[in-house]
């Protein structure tokens, strides 16, 4: 980091990098609506990839190009910006800053080797900045940040770099200060350099010059904290002895040690720009390729062999083994299957055959699976634009179109050496959304749709209940269920949204005996099955216990087993709301047959019917799912969130400190207060409270609650 923000800029029609010291790949990270896009569109004029900036509420931005984005004004997919500096390429990765698609957003740091954030001037820092903060810290990604829109009227540019030292400490350090004109941000001055650079004139290459004395000693006092956090991540120990004792350290020495301490996460410098004035950015681009470390730094992730042996000796080298990841797949009515691919070693080149990958995501519906490829086009993206690419080395980023299997978070290697990355974390999704066609006729197009798109999107997971018989999309929240619903739309499907229905069961609230008589005379051989039962409840999760009483013969043992199971078949099918029976003890203890007319057909419909008789005679209390749900959230949110669950029937049994002022949450809770709680926990929690669950048991309904569920 040169700290004086000068660059020449490229148009990108350069030829491709041959070395990954020359790539950058940095993620834009930041909350919803702190200016992630527009600092892109501003980067990519400045450097000339572009000729003006669009908009977002015209939908004009190069990232923001999926109908969803233009409907919602948001970004809710990853896009990838290359541009050309210095002959230095930068792969900007703009990620969706709402949590709904944080699988979109860990996608984009996957591919990236540093994050950016943007924080706005005007919101500051919230809870939504600091989980994406912790995201990042979690994976131990090199960080710097930007404060941007400070050309608006009600930005706090000092207050909001105070929250951000209060909220990520004392390594979070400006590298400029801004400098005011008539109460107007027009230019910045570099801290280590001195130098002022003036953008008065409006455009994104501003002018040069050095700091006069006021400025000087205006800045004197942060010049000195960035020297002194410098110099303590240096590895260089002697260097605070001679800066206490008066030695003025070499502008070279605190480049290159800033530039270390920002490579290995340990240090995070803070900048200013405005997108609309143009303030700042040819600061941020000297971040980009000056201070960022490149794919070589940051190395390789975990790999291993096809049978799980791990694999140590790769590396970001271009002439290594093949090995790259596919972090986004999209399917274009045109290019077929689209796949956003991350090489992380060897180099792939068109008309190449490749090795396919992919494992770990059985429980979102996907197989594990293999195949070779072959490469017909290799493309460079460009938000969604494509231009053909001769080669793609280690460390840059390709889209590989017509592919026929490759799938979110797949791997792609040789034929001759085919391996497997490490898979990143896929969040969960726990917002149930029930669909179905809208017509009869509409069931196969939305099978088939649905199948397309939870193909390109590993948040989503689309589950057929086995019970209830509907169909369950389970979403990240009501963004992302918009966002899958826009999608198959979009794809001509009629769709529309039903009630989630809670999969309750049935028991037998006392025990009770009864008769099933079966008999019917109609010419020839008739039906007679008779046999008596006495039902009784067990304790929850006990199951299902049949028991042969029977003396003298009076069944006879060939039909034993059919009255088991036809009773085990009215067990399935319900006896009062058409829930599943469990949890009760079936005793046969008498009955009766004909040496002609008793069959097994007979038998087993006698067993069903005993079961219905005994379900009339006594009452059926229905059972609803409890769930064991661990809720994470700030300390300051404890108590908010213990006193929602006690409106939702939740049994606490916990809350533990799990450091960095957070806490968890054990409660237990019925699954009927949980469809929406994935939206509820956020709003509650301003964005920063997750939660997980499993299911626990089936326990007594309320009155109220079943009979609701009983009229669903």
């Amino acid at each position: 980091m040169s700290g004086k923000g000068t660059h020449g800029t490229s148009n990108g029609t350069t030829a491709p990098p041959d070395r990954p010291e020359k790539i950058r790949n940095v993620a834009l990270v930041g909350r919803s609506g702190a200016g992630k896009t527009m600092l892109s569109e501003a980067l990519l004029v400045a450097t000339g990839t572009i000729n003006r900036m669009g908009s977002i509420l015209d939908g004009t931005t190069v990232s923001d190009s999926d109908p969803s984005e233009i409907h919602q004004q948001r970004s809710v997919t990853l896009s990838v910006l290359p541009l050309v500096v210095d002959q230095v390429k930068v792969n900007l990765l703009d990620t969706p800053g709402y949590a709904d698609f944080v699988g979109e957003l860990r996608a984009g740091l996957r591919a990236a080797d540093a994050a950016l954030f943007v924080v706005s001037a005007v919101d500051g820092v919230d809870a939504a900045t600091s989980a994406l903060w912790a995201e990042c810290e979690s994976i131990g990604m090199p960080r710097g940040v930007v404060i941007s829109r400070i050309d608006h009227p009600r930005a706090r540019y000092e207050t909001v770099l105070t929250e951000l030292q209060r909220a990520f400490g004392s390594s979070v350090v400006p590298v400029y200060v801004p400098i005011r004109t008539a109460g107007e941000i027009t230019g910045l001055l570099g801290l280590l350099s001195g130098t002022v650079s003036d953008y008065s004139a409006g455009t994104p290459r501003p002018a040069r010059r050095q700091a006069n004395d006021v400025e000087r000693a205006d800045s004197e006092s942060a010049r000195a904290v960035l020297i002194e956090g410098i110099i303590a991540e240096s590895e260089d120990e002697t260097l605070m002895d001679r800066y206490l004792g008066g030695e003025e350290i070499p502008l070279d020495t605190l480049i290159a040690d800033v530039e270390i301490a920002v490579a290995r996460g340990s240090f995070f410098p803070v900048l200013a720009a405005s997108a609309e004035t143009g303030v700042g950015v040819a600061e941020v681009l000297d971040l980009l390729t000056g201070a960022f470390p490149s794919p070589v730094e940051r190395g390789v992730p975990a790999v291993a062999e096809l049978d799980g042996r791990p694999i140590e000796t790769l590396a970001c080298d271009p002439a290594g083994p093949l090995l790259g990841e596919v972090v986004r797949t999209t399917i274009d009515s045109f290019l077929g299957r689209v796949c956003l691919v991350r090489v992380f070693s060897g180099t792939i080149r068109e008309d190449s055959t490749v090795h396919i990958g992919g494992s770990g995501l059985v429980d979102r519906g996907r197989t594990d699976h293999d195949s070779d490829e072959r490469v017909t086009h290799l493309q460079f993206p460009m938000g969604s634009s494509l231009s053909p690419a001769p080669y793609c080395v280690a460390g840059d980023i390709c889209a590989l179109t017509r592919m026929s299997s490759a799938e979110t978070g797949d791997t792609v290697s040789a034929p001759e050496r085919p391996m497997l990355v490490t898979p990143w974390e896929m969040p969960e999704p726990l917002m149930p959304v029930a669909v179905q066609a809208a017509t009869h006729g509409d069931e196969d197009a939305l099978a088939r749709s649905l199948a397309k798109v939870a193909a390109v999107d590993p948040t989503l997971r689309v589950e057929r209940n086995a019970e209830t018989h509907q169909l369950i999309l389970w979403c990240m929240g009501e963004a992302h269920a918009e966002v899958v619903l826009d999608r198959l739309r979009g794809q001509g499907v009629k769709v529309q949204t039903v009630g989630v229905m809670t999969p309750l069961r049935e028991t037998f609230a006392r025990p009770i005996a009864a008769r099933g008589r079966y008999v019917k005379q109609s010419g020839g051989h008739g039906q007679y099955a008779i046999c008596d039962i006495e039902v009784e409840p067990l304790e929850r999760g006990a199951g299902f216990e049949f028991v042969d009483k029977v003396v003298g013969g009076v069944v006879p043992n060939q039909y034993i087993g059919s009255i088991e199971r036809g009773v085990r078949a009215q067990m399935q099918k319900g006896v009062s709301a058409g829930f599943p029976v469990v949890d009760i003890r079936v005793r046969l203890v008498g009955g009766k047959a004909h040496s002609v007319d008793s069959s097994d057909a007979a038998f087993q419909a006698a067993g069903a019917l005993a079961l219905r008789e005994a379900a009339a005679a006594s009452r059926i209390q229905l059972l609803e799912p409890v769930s064991a749900v661990t809720i994470n959230v700030p300390d300051s949110y404890v108590g908010t969130v213990m006193t929602d669950l006690s409106t939702r029937r939740g049994h606490l049994t916990g809350v533990t400190s799990v450091g960095e002022e957070r806490s968890e949450v054990t409660v237990e809770i019925p699954d009927a207060e949980l469809l929406r709680y994935a939206m509820d926990l956020r709003a509650l929690t301003a964005g920063s409270g997750r939660f997980r669950r499993a299911y626990l048991r089936h326990e007594p309904a309320p009155l109220n609650v079943a009979a609701d569920s009983v009229t669903l």
